[in-house]
């Protein structure tokens, strides 16, 4: 079984410049100014979809009634903004192949 490790940014700059042939700074502000782009448009209440990749969906969630599951009190649950990740079809089909 494969070891479960994380793609981190310093991993992204590093597939750019091996891949691209930028430099390690230029790479990583290449991955930071993406990211911090895909940053700005969700918290300005867009979308972010990549194609072939999947979509940053945002949706508002209703205040509702929860309840404690120790106690069994009731407890509301404030109204708030949760963001989702739906992959591509493309991206499932590639994972499920793996």
């Amino acid at each position: 079984m494969r070891s479960m490790s994380t793609l981190t940014r310093a991993d992204l700059a590093d597939a750019i410049n091996r891949k691209l042939g930028f430099s390690r700074a230029e790479s990583l502000e290449l991955v930071e100014s993406l990211l911090r782009h895909m940053c700005d448009a969700l918290a300005e209440g867009e979308n972010v979809k990549i194609s072939g990749f999947g979509t940053f969906l945002l949706r508002d969630k209703a205040e509702r009634v929860g309840r404690n599951p120790k106690t069994g009190v009731e407890v509301p649950i404030t109204p708030r903004r949760v963001m989702t990740f739906r992959a591509s079809q493309m991206l499932k089909d590639q994972i499920a192949g793996a």
